[in-house]
């Protein structure tokens, strides 16, 4: 039963998502019944042209939206804690997430349109690591160690230009409009970010979970890795990629969204365990649960709607000081 325990967890969390996805549908301002709803999403037809609207136009990209921004940043966190062996490490401890602010709020100040400020918030988180990759690997301290540092330093020079441009953006509508993007917020939707977002959101995960055998080795030492066939070098590299692109692509569509991958990642590790064969998996399935989970509840709850970076703060800051003031906790 012990070795079959992993599996099941995973069928029992696989199932957990499959409702909530049907659930998401008939949430909402404006009521569908289920049976439309399944009726939509089997023949992509219905007789009221207002409720294939909300389901199909409304509802499916934000719906599908957030269970991949949920798995994105849940699987970066775990690749990052586990390639710096460092349980507090989150998806923007490389200045990802600082990049992404820094080019969004950049493309509301230049006026850019919806898709101009994704694709600027993409190509600024991509710049923030590529810094912090040259850095880095110019520095004559130990790479892992060097990059972090190189990352708090990128980070802080981000934030730094973030900050400048709200005090010259235009208080009227472009100042609101920066600050609502940072609380991070899945509202508008459409299926052209989902578009935009899958390519590289796959080119993180299947090499991930490709991989998660091989990140088990990342604990042994370079040469008893190598001994297996494994260059411990080059396998940190291809997951500190996957992870950027994961990080990147998650947070130009949702803005700043805290907590999602430092928490899920040790709630994994409490039921599944530390093996990643199974945690990989495990993760990204419980990170869209809960991602899904939250966004229901922020545009739900309140006639306004609330931004889901709140939320995740709200829920993610108590459960994560619960976990370390556990006796038993691992962390």
């Amino acid at each position: 039963m012990k070795r079959h325990k992993p599996a099941i967890i995973l069928l029992i969390l696989s199932a957990i998502l499959a409702g909530l996805f049907l659930f998401s549908f008939i949430l909402g301002h404006y009521d569908v019944p289920l049976r439309e709803v399944v009726r939509i999403l089997l023949t992509g037809k219905s007789e009221d042209p207002r409720m294939l609207a909300a389901v199909s136009n409304i509802r499916m990209p934000r719906i599908v939206m957030a269970c991949l921004v949920g798995c994105s940043l849940s699987a970066a966190g775990a690749s990052f804690q586990s390639v710096f062996q460092n349980p507090m490490a989150s998806p923007d401890i490389l200045g990802a997430s600082s990049g992404a602010c820094f080019g969004a709020a950049l493309a509301i100040l230049l006026n850019r349109s919806h898709a101009g400020i994704t694709l600027f918030a993409f190509f600024f988180s991509l710049l923030s690591i590529a810094l912090v990759y040259l850095i880095g690997k110019a520095s004559r301290r130990n790479r892992v160690v060097a990059i972090l540092l190189a990352g708090m330093m990128v980070s802080s020079l981000f934030s730094a230009g973030t900050s400048y441009i709200k005090l010259v953006a235009d208080p009227g509508n472009q100042l609101p409009a920066i600050t609502y993007w940072l609380m991070g917020s899945l509202s508008g939707t459409r299926k052209s970010d989902v578009a935009f977002v899958i390519w590289p959101m796959l080119a993180g995960l299947i090499p991930l979970l490709l991989l998660r055998w091989r990140i088990n080795l990342l604990t042994l030492t370079e040469e008893e890795a190598q001994t297996m066939g494994v260059h411990t070098g080059r396998l940190r590299l291809a997951v500190i990629v996957c992870a950027t692109f994961l990080t990147a692509s998650a947070v130009s569509v949702s803005g700043m969204i805290g907590w999602v991958g430092l928490v899920i990642p040790h709630l994994c590790r409490k039921l599944i365990g530390n093996d990643c064969r199974w945690l990989f998996p495990a993760v990204m399935i419980f990170g869209a649960v809960f991602m899904l989970l939250v966004d229901n509840i922020s545009r739900n709850l309140l006639t306004v709607e609330i931004p889901i970076g709140i939320l995740t703060a709200f829920i993610g800051a108590p459960f994560f000081i619960f976990l370390m003031t556990r006796r038993e906790s691992g962390i």
